[in-house]
């Protein structure tokens, strides 16, 4: 079976099973609701299908605050997170923990036949996304990447432009992720964000929604990649800190474009050029994707909207899962696009860190 035929089977298994009763609740449960989780279970709340009926944190403090929020459907709440898993009334879960633990807990989840919703990066590890992207495949339900910039209704419609030719031939593209200052080095999730192995640095957990970004407007993934980074301003801070704090990668594509990528967390605030960016350039023009995809032509008589501007409704990407999962809906985040997006990150990383040219091919993942 090939794998559109495999979506649209395992689509049709799910449109069966909750089609029957437009009524049903889609019952979910939350694994972690931290600053990220809680927002996410937000979102499921609104839901008018869904609800949400178990949360998993091994921080007390999280958890009574989540259920205090999602009180209305008394949720059962645990430390366990494979009590979620094993729960057989669940039918979707949340992974929102940290990175390192999201393949371990989503191949649970798969395998207890569970529709995920599983937070990005889908994995920290070539390895251990190509095992991820088996279960998934061997799956008969929902897996949907919490690649939230692939439902931005802007974003959407001027990448889709960019296909159609709107700005001709890309030839480059230059984008950036600069912020005024490291996270607090206090907050509640210091004791796991800056430990690579367990965070994947700030190039994995935060920056792989612009890489994201990046390979979908060029329409292909990297083929290799070069580039640098280190630690010059937060050295060993906060103690045994090491993901870097800047980094600058350029990544080589089969069709000839290049993409120039750069993250720091030292870009004073005022300072011009700062914040997020994608500069799309073309044969006619360039576009810029993260603002107000504004199109300047290539003699610079032209500037307007390559698209119009529209608002933005904050739960799109909860509702598309949840749209795949009654309606049985392709994932527009599937598990190649999350792990594209997470090896194109983790690549830059071995790039800065290993100082040479990488291929992707020495990945020996297939997406």
């Amino acid at each position: 079976m090939d794998r559109r035929n495999f979506i649209m089977t395992a689509g049709a298994a799910s449109q069966a099973v909750f089609g029957q009763n437009a009524n049903k609740k889609i019952t979910t449960g939350v694994i972690g609701v931290g600053n990220r989780g809680s927002h996410l279970m937000t979102e499921v709340l609104r839901q008018p299908n869904a609800q949400v009926v178990a949360l998993c944190d091994i921080r007390a403090d999280r958890l009574d605050a989540a259920a205090t929020k999602a009180a209305s459907a008394k949720p059962k709440t645990t430390s366990d997170w494979r009590k979620i898993i094993d729960d057989k009334s669940i039918d979707a879960v949340y992974i929102a923990t940290p990175p390192y633990l999201h393949v371990e807990m989503a191949i649970a989840a798969l395998k207890a036949g569970k529709h995920v919703y599983c937070e990005k990066p889908v994995g920290t590890t070539a390895d251990s996304i190509r095992d991820l992207i088996k279960v998934v495949d061997q799956s008969k339900t929902v897996f949907h990447v919490g690649q939230q910039l692939r439902s931005y209704s802007q974003i959407s419609a001027a990448i889709k432009l960019i296909h159609e030719g709107a700005i001709g031939d890309v030839l480059f593209v230059k984008a950036q992720r600069h912020a005024s200052a490291d996270l607090p080095h206090d907050f509640t999730s210091a004791d796991w964000y800056y430990q690579k192995e367990k965070s994947g640095g700030y190039l994995v957990e935060q920056s792989v929604h612009n890489l994201d970004a990046c390979n979908w407007a060029i329409g292909q993934r990297p083929i290799r990649a070069a580039g640098f980074g280190g630690i010059n301003l937060y050295k060993n801070s906060p103690k045994g800190r090491d993901i870097m704090d800047h980094q600058s990668i350029t990544y080589d594509y089969a069709n000839g474009v290049k993409l120039s990528f750069t993250q720091m967390v030292f870009h004073p605030k005022g300072m011009p050029v700062g914040g997020q960016t994608i500069n799309v350039y073309g044969t006619k023009g360039s576009v810029e994707l993260m603002n107000d995809a504004s199109f300047y032509s290539l003699d610079g008589k032209v500037q307007n909207l390559l698209t119009p501007k529209v608002e933005q409704k904050g739960d799109a990407h909860t509702t598309v899962f949840f749209d795949c999962i009654l309606n049985g809906k392709p994932s527009n985040a599937d598990v190649r696009v999350g792990a594209t997006g997470a090896l194109t990150a983790i690549l830059g990383n071995q790039v800065c860190e290993q100082g040479r040219v990488i291929n992707w091919d020495e990945f020996g993942v297939d997406v």
